[in-house]
């Protein structure tokens, strides 16, 4: 069987959220599975000196509308959150702790999560609404919440990004297949032609 494709995300990240109602079908169609791994883009900035979108001149303006319009390029609906940027702890952490138990339950938590935040305009950055939101797979709230308090789950979540920064990681969304990286929902066509014809 062919190697899984490695899927980095942040879940403050407007690319990430498209790229990731996307790459289970694109996986599919190749043979692939996906391993997704969220990550804190927080420390990767401390590493690239990178800044979020919305903060810089000119780009930032940019990004806003591109976004917009790679959401509806791709057919995904999007509502810029009120809040914007988030810290992200609290769903890497139940989407860790849920993977470990059920992978394919933790890849549908990570969607709906991103739902709640970029189409219902929920802060999933809060412990309470990330466990909200696991409640409506028929996670228990409680257990959720004691799970992202645990010291063992907090420490994955560090361990995850320091792995993937050591990786080269430094962006949202990046994957990487077969060693390969690409960095960014508009490489999809790449990736497509990638997985299907092998390096170009």
């Amino acid at each position: 069987m062919a190697n899984p494709i490695d899927f980095y995300f942040d879940y403050s990240s407007p690319y990430g959220y498209i790229a990731a109602m996307k790459i289970d079908d694109l996986a599919a169609r190749h043979a692939r599975i996906v391993n997704w791994k969220p990550i804190l883009l927080g420390a990767v900035f401390k590493v690239t000196g990178a800044q979020p979108l919305p903060s810089l001149p000119l780009k930032g303006d940019y990004a806003r509308r591109d976004i917009a319009r790679s959401a509806r390029f791709h057919g995904i609906r999007i509502n810029h959150p009120s809040k914007f940027p988030i810290a992200t702890q609290a769903p890497a952490r139940a989407f860790y702790w849920l993977n470990d138990r059920d992978p394919a339950l933790a890849r549908k938590l990570a969607k709906i999560l991103y739902q709640a935040y970029f189409v219902e305009d929920r802060d999933i950055s809060s412990p309470e609404v990330t466990a909200g939101v696991a409640a409506t797979l028929g996670l228990k709230r409680d257990e959720v919440l004691a799970a992202m308090a645990e010291p063992a789950i907090k420490e994955r979540v560090r361990t995850e990004t320091d792995a993937a920064i050591k990786l080269g990681v430094f962006g949202s969304p990046y994957i990487v297949i077969d060693g390969e990286s690409f960095w960014g929902v508009d490489r999809f066509d790449q990736i497509e032609r990638w997985l299907a014809q092998g390096p170009f």
